[in-house]
């Protein structure tokens, strides 16, 4: 019988942040005594990675990786600005996209204890955010833009396109890190959230005095105003405000765009 009860467990955990299991092999491996379970689990760098899974991570890095046909996105969340400039926090996100980039977005798993070193060496909330991994088919070309500062990245964008060139590709990742469109198209656009604006919209055309008959026209032009700030074929494109997205890849076609931002 263990030489020490539930209860004891339970005060370990708190006092540690500890998840039951690591407070329950504490005091296994040190006879059930209080302190001497506390410096095992200092030691082991286990003590308060509880209390710092709590604590938000609203900071961080987003790493990118472009090889050949396939792009790969990471960004690896932490607490503080100060952590997520650190030459070592800045390493480990490069190193889980290339990961990303080589075995699939499911491949982080494999880096986890990795992630969680990190997090005991920097003393802060460390996690895994966004992994996103994009591949061209035949016929298609892929590129990547990422926006750094402070020497990492914080805005990272990659976009698969078909019937285009790589440069028109990374033109339009460019435009993607800045308009920041969620949506590629207008079907793309939920219904429900569609019905939800028209419905604001004509609420206040109604009550600004416009007059019925005008309202449709009114709303419609409200309407196309919403989508522009939301879907990307329907922006002006950011270098060239005078033409759309959409002008701009004239036949070519966005199969697919991805972009991670921290703190978003």
């Amino acid at each position: 019988m263990p030489g020490f009860t539930a209860k004891d467990v339970q005060a370990l955990r708190q006092s540690t942040g500890v998840g039951m299991l690591d407070a329950k092999r504490a005091l296994d491996e040190n006879g059930g005594d209080m302190d001497a379970a506390r410096r095992w689990l200092r030691e082991k760098g286990l003590a308060d990675r509880g209390r710092r899974a709590e604590r938000e991570a609203s900071q961080g890095a987003v790493a990118v990786v472009k090889a050949d046909s396939v792009a790969a996105i990471v960004e690896l969340r932490c607490e503080t600005d100060f952590v997520a400039k650190a030459d070592a926090f800045v390493s480990l996100a490069d190193e889980l996209a290339e990961v990303v980039a080589a075995k699939g977005e499911e491949a982080v798993e494999g880096l986890a204890d990795e992630v969680a070193r990190l997090a005991t060496t920097l003393k802060e909330n460390i996690s895994v955010g966004r992994v996103v991994r994009l591949e061209a088919g035949e016929g298609e070309v892929i590129d990547t833009y990422l926006h750094q500062q402070a020497g990492r990245g914080v805005n990272a964008v990659g976009v698969v396109l078909r019937g285009g060139t790589p440069t028109l590709a990374h033109d339009i990742a460019v435009h993607i890190a800045f308009a920041r469109p969620t949506y590629l198209r207008r079907e793309d656009v939920p219904e429900s959230e569609v019905a939800d604006e028209r419905a604001t919209v004509e609420a206040i055309s109604r009550s600004e005095g416009k007059p019925e008959a005008a309202l449709p026209k009114i709303v419609e032009g409200r309407m196309n105003g919403w989508y522009r700030e939301r879907v990307l074929l329907d922006q002006p494109y950011a270098k060239d405000d005078k033409q759309t997205v959409a002008a701009l890849l004239g036949p070519a076609e966005v199969v697919r765009f991805a972009q991670v931002v921290v703190g978003s």
